[in-house]
């Protein structure tokens, strides 16, 4: 019998990275795609001891690009058993500090991304009547963050796809799967983009994005994110953090916006002047504190084991 193939879009690092190799654990075919041909490269090397693993190049925004993905995949592989859209930017910075480029790239990669993913490869799981999808969105898609203000714009976005899809899809054979983490350690502080301040930015978003009680192990969100979709799971909430927020949202949304307003005016105030957008990775050595480099141990391992630092080697 032949293992299932599954695409894993955005999985040259960081949580995508971790989703592919947990596929592959399980016995599953995968392909997997990312912008990055150095990223891609450097992934399938990692990954082939897990299994058996494909890799190419794709702009999941680029609508022709996603067509060309797919039609190659199923012409050298056979038809898709599953999908996972995980590809994702995160922008950090006051919001007068982001232009409508930010906003743009922020949708184009994860919100239209998926779209153009799951409507290519839909067609033939609904003709199959088989197919498991996963859309990986945010708790920023529930409660809006201050100084993400373009991530949770595309999120939001993202979370009403997937779970519309899900409730379209019932009884298709087809599933969809909303998943909304929280904060996870996959080293992704040094390539999320900051603007405005940029190193005082980055001082507040990489402890966040590193330290244990702020975040969790990616490699058992990973684990949660893959029974859940292949399962056929409508919502998969990860950390408590995420669940509390999700239900306190619900019950009392005005609360938590005024919660979120009060957080923004304890972070760092708009530059003075134009300044750029710049990746983590940048922003870490424009930061003088040692404090924070300290804070960081956990994120910068998780880089280095989940391969985000492939492209810059």
């Amino acid at each position: 019998m032949t293992a299932p193939l599954t695409l894993v879009a955005g999985a040259s690092r960081g949580l995508g990275f971790l989703i592919a190799r947990e596929l592959l654990q399980r016995g599953h075919r995968v392909v997997l795609c990312a912008r990055d041909p150095d990223g891609v490269q450097s992934a399938v090397e990692r990954l082939s001891e897990h299994g058996e693993v494909h890799g190419d190049t794709c702009d999941v925004a680029d609508r022709a690009d996603v067509e060309r993905l797919i039609s190659s995949v199923e012409a050298a592989h056979g038809p898709l058993d599953a999908l996972f859209c995980v590809a994702g930017v995160i922008q950090v910075g006051p919001a007068e500090e982001m232009t409508l480029e930010h906003f743009d790239t922020a949708i184009d990669i994860m919100l239209r991304g998926p779209l153009h993913l799951v409507w290519t490869a839909l067609p033939g799981m609904r003709e199959r009547r088989r197919g498991r999808i996963g859309v990986v969105t945010s708790v920023g898609g529930v409660v809006a963050p201050p100084h993400l203000l373009p991530y949770a714009t595309a999120k939001f976005g993202a979370l009403g796809f997937a779970e519309g899809l899900a409730a379209e899809l019932a009884g298709s054979g087809v599933t969809a799967t909303a998943v909304v983490p929280g904060l996870m350690r996959t080293g992704s502080h040094e390539e999320a983009l900051f603007t405005g301040d940029q190193a005082l930015e980055y001082d507040w978003f990489a402890p966040a994005a590193s330290l244990p009680l702020l975040s969790t192990s990616a490699e058992r969100a990973a684990a949660r994110i893959v029974a859940g979709v292949l399962a056929g799971r409508a919502r998969i909430v990860l950390t408590p953090a995420a669940s509390l927020a999700q239900r306190v949202h619900g019950i009392a949304p005005g609360l938590t916006t005024r919660a979120m307003g009060l957080v923004s005016r304890l972070l760092p105030d708009a530059a003075d002047g134009p300044t750029g957008t710049v990746p983590g990775h940048e922003a870490e050595r424009r930061s003088s504190s040692r404090l924070v480099k300290v804070l960081t141990t956990l994120g910068r391992r998780a880089a280095d084991r989940y391969n985000t630092r492939a492209h810059r080697r």
